[in-house]
């Protein structure tokens, strides 16, 4: 719908804006962000292809030139010939379950589809009350969005001018020494992270409107919901210092702050896990209070926005179609996957499905082994009373059946097995589809 209707986290008009990180994770082979991304580059994924061209330094992990990013998945869209570009704001999917459509409106669905997501939602919820035979129908109905169990807030970090940093202050290193020395670590001693800690807790933070109840995303804290949890949370989170020795002076410091390049050119970096729901003012005062960011240029301050998602148990099939409507399906993180691998994963497997429903067969699910099926297996099975967000990890994937007490064996394993399954399901959905062809 941008830019004719644009949105609260939003800058641009392209497709594909990343709005809160620039990370697609971890690229170290034989972790579950690798397969996930592995299954996607095996099926064919345009947007990795496009996120490698646009990669930046980032160590072990993958990150992209987030501008650049968005503009060639823009790019690639418009000169399809195949696909018609329309800027609206779509408000009704009255006539959705007459063709086959796939619903991928990002992190922040607007409140008018929202509200008819929520009814047509309500007519799958009452449907799986009576096959389940139970009379918490008026549970169900909450399920579709919506509900204030229905989304969760997310954060956006804070961006700096990268000739606005004291790099006399600061040392370049990756976390263990994987991969190449990319992140600009920020150096704290016990007494500068004890002046920071207080100041955090004392800022003020934007005030929570009357209808809002901010219900964060336990993976994405803002760091200040982070200190009150305890002194020394942040050292055990965003701020650790395990793994980032000091080159100058061969210790590792009491904690420290990592920035991450935002972009190709390099000229500004992103503070890695420093969401924040402070006002502007105060970010300015308490950020640089850290060493190396006395004098930081801020280019975008940390922000809060709200994430819809619908409740995928009650609702979806594992091949993501709706449960009363399967000629519909959703994708990407209104699903209920958290993070841009995992809903760029999601928009590939509607993909698939779309087309075996467009080609006249019925569409198979990934298998549970793989990335793809833990994933969607997680979504669609959860207890949907308590439903949230999930991001890809090895306690989705089900166990081996030979227990192997060596962690690093045992995900290696678990990787091998899921792409053998994965490849498997790519061949047997690769026939379907040609036969229906033929």
């Amino acid at each position: 719908m941008r830019p004719v209707k644009s949105t609260p986290a939003h800058q641009t008009p392209d497709f594909a804006e990343l709005v809160c990180s620039n990370s697609l994770k971890s690229d170290s082979e034989n972790t579950a962000p690798w397969l996930l991304k592995e299954e996607m580059r095996r099926a064919g994924s345009l947007l990795l292809q496009i996120a490698r061209e646009c990669a930046v330094p980032a160590g072990h992990a993958l990150a992209v030139d987030r501008v650049a990013f968005a503009a060639k998945v823009t790019e690639a869209i418009s000169h399809e010939a195949r696909i018609t570009v329309r800027r609206e704001e779509v408000t009704s999917i009255e006539k959705a379950g007459e063709q086959v459509t796939v619903i991928a409106t990002g992190p922040l669905t607007s409140e008018a589809l929202a509200g008819e997501i929520a009814r047509w939602g309500a007519d799958t919820s009452a449907a799986e009350a009576a096959s389940q035979n139970t009379a918490d129908t008026a549970a169900l109905n909450r399920c579709a969005t919506p509900n204030p169990h229905l989304y969760f807030y997310d954060s956006i970090s804070p961006i700096v001018e990268a000739d606005s940093i004291d790099m006399s202050r600061v040392y370049l290193a990756a976390r263990y020494d994987k991969g190449s020395a990319d992140y600009i670590n920020c150096p704290l001693t016990a007494e500068d992270y004890d002046q920071f800690y207080d100041a955090l807790l004392a800022a003020q933070s934007v005030e929570e409107r009357d209808w809002e109840k901010l219900n964060y995303f336990e993976s994405c804290l803002p760091i200040e919901e982070i200190a009150r949890r305890g002194r020394d949370t942040l050292r055990f989170g965003p701020m650790k210092p395990v793994g980032l020795k000091d080159p100058r002076t061969g210790r590792m410091p009491y904690a420290v702050v990592q920035l991450r390049q935002e972009n190709l050119r390099a000229d500004s970096y992103n503070l890695v896990g420093f969401q924040n729901h402070l006002k502007f003012g105060e970010q300015a005062r308490v950020l640089r209070m850290i060493p190396g960011l006395e004098n930081a240029r801020f280019l975008r301050y940390g922000q809060i926005h709200r994430n819809t998602y619908i409740n995928a148990p009650a609702l979806l099939r594992e091949t993501l179609q709706m449960k009363s409507h399967p000629r519909i399906l959703f994708a990407g993180q209104i699903c209920g996957v958290e993070g841009y691998v995992e809903s760029i994963a999601t928009g590939l497997m509607a993909g698939v499905h779309a087309a075996a429903l467009a080609s006249g067969s019925e569409p198979v699910p990934p298998p549970r082994a793989s990335a793809f099926g833990s994933l969607t297996h997680y979504v669609t099975h959860s207890d949907p009373k308590n439903f949230q967000p999930a991001n890809i990890t090895f306690d989705l994937l089900p166990a081996l059946d030979k227990k192997t007490r060596d962690r690093k064996e045992r995900h290696r394993l678990q990787c091998q097995f899921a792409l053998q399954q994965f490849d498997e399901w790519m061949d047997r959905i690769g026939a379907a589809l040609t036969a229906s062809k033929a």
